[in-house]
């Protein structure tokens, strides 16, 4: 048991440990040493039969995937669905925080679909100003607006034969929402100040770190769209939710970083030191791995030496952000508080990580969320609109 207490008190639970015996009383025990948290391993972990089951009939390499770091179940299952449908000419929406690699996964499917070899398009859809969009996703002609001096092709013909990447789709106007759902169903674009249309052969993936439903639902996203869109849809977890994964991404990022500082004048290559290190590990990196990679970034600059410790990355860390509307309980009521939405959107959140952190078990699921049986937990899942 003393072993147990030691591990724990240096690694996720820090704490001083006391002893006491009748001939010495009480007194601090001083264990010379540290260890890194994520080097315990997690006894209790079932199988993950789900995992099993989607990687079945995948073949062994998935090269194209190489640079998703990952160790956990919940990252591993979303690898194994985009790899899945990576092949397929179909569809995909990617969902998640800023900061989780929407952009990574989706330059990974098309690296792994047979468009490899036709062009891969990003745009940005929250960059663009509102009366350009049309333009730039689908072309003008020469003279169709003020400014349009020549004829030009937008972001759809221009990735025909690939794959288009819509980031922050759901920064769209409606109505550039209308002509994208035309073009995603017939496969043709028209360029503003023309009445030809022109077919394409494009693949579009698109991500966004908004909740579509709930966009649908306020009226912000066409719900026809959304169907269109969501064939295969990825929901990215955040980096708190990736059991595992900080202690992988931290070597692989700091290599990383060494490299890129490696040519600067009097730098010295960097390691992190055990008590700095569970410091990183125990961090809820609001920002996700771009924070992470920023963060390293900052920490390798600004300390001395070779052997970044605890203080430089307390110095590192910038503080939390709180996101407006984030904070369940502290919602203003003169905004139209709708508290039946609001239920529904924790219910929704909570059904679901239950069940991606059990595979899907729903008798596992139940219990971790205080529900009597997995009968009640198929209702609930009916009541909020998952499938069942």
């Amino acid at each position: 048991m003393a072993a147990v207490w030691v591990i724990l008190s240096k690694t996720r639970f820090q704490a001083q440990l006391i002893e006491s015996s009748r001939g010495h009383g009480v007194r601090t025990v001083s264990v010379p040493f540290d260890i890194a948290a994520e080097f315990i391993p997690d006894l209790l972990r079932e199988p993950d039969r789900r995992l099993k089951e989607l990687s079945a009939a995948l073949p062994p390499e998935a090269p194209e995937f190489a640079n998703i770091i990952h160790r956990s179940r919940v990252m591993a299952r979303v690898v194994v669905k985009a790899r899945r449908v990576a092949p397929r000419n179909v569809t995909v929406l990617i969902e998640g925080e800023s900061g989780t690699g929407k952009e990574l996964f989706a330059r990974a499917i098309h690296r792994a679909s047979p468009r490899r070899d036709g062009p891969f398009k990003i745009v940005n859809c929250g960059a663009i100003p509102s009366e350009l969009v049309e333009s730039e996703l689908f072309g003008h002609k020469r003279g169709a607006f003020t400014g349009a001096h020549e004829t030009r092709i937008g972001h759809f013909e221009a990735a025909d034969g690939g794959t288009l990447f819509l980031d922050e789709i759901g920064e769209l106007p409606l109505s550039a929402q209308v002509k994208l759902l035309r073009t995603l169903q017939d496969g043709r674009v028209v360029r503003v100040g023309s009445t030809t249309p022109r077919g394409v052969d494009v693949r579009t993936v698109a991500a966004t770190n908004r909740t579509l439903v709930e966009e649908v639902a306020s009226g912000r996203f066409r719900e026809d769209l959304f169907y269109r869109l969501a064939v295969a849809v990825l929901h990215l977890p955040p980096l708190r939710e990736r059991q595992g994964d900080v202690g992988l991404l931290l070597d692989r990022l700091l290599d990383q970083v060494n490299e890129e500082h490696a040519t600067q004048p009097g730098y010295e290559r960097k390691s992190i030191s055990i008590n700095a290190r569970n410091l990183l590990l125990s961090h809820s990196w609001p920002g996700n791995v771009r924070e992470l990679l920023n963060t390293l970034h900052r920490v390798a600059l600004w300390t001395p030496g070779t052997t970044i410790r605890s203080g430089d990355v307390r110095e590192a860390l910038l503080p939390s952000v709180v996101r407006q509307g984030s904070r369940i309980l502290d919602k203003p009521l003169d905004d139209g508080l709708n508290l039946p939405d609001l239920l529904a959107e924790v219910a929704r959140h909570y059904l679901a990580r239950a069940l991606d952190e059990t595979g899907g078990n729903k008798t596992h699921a139940a219990r971790l969320l205080g529900l009597s049986s997995y009968q009640t937990l198929t209702n609930w899942m009916r009541r909020y609109g998952l499938s069942s």
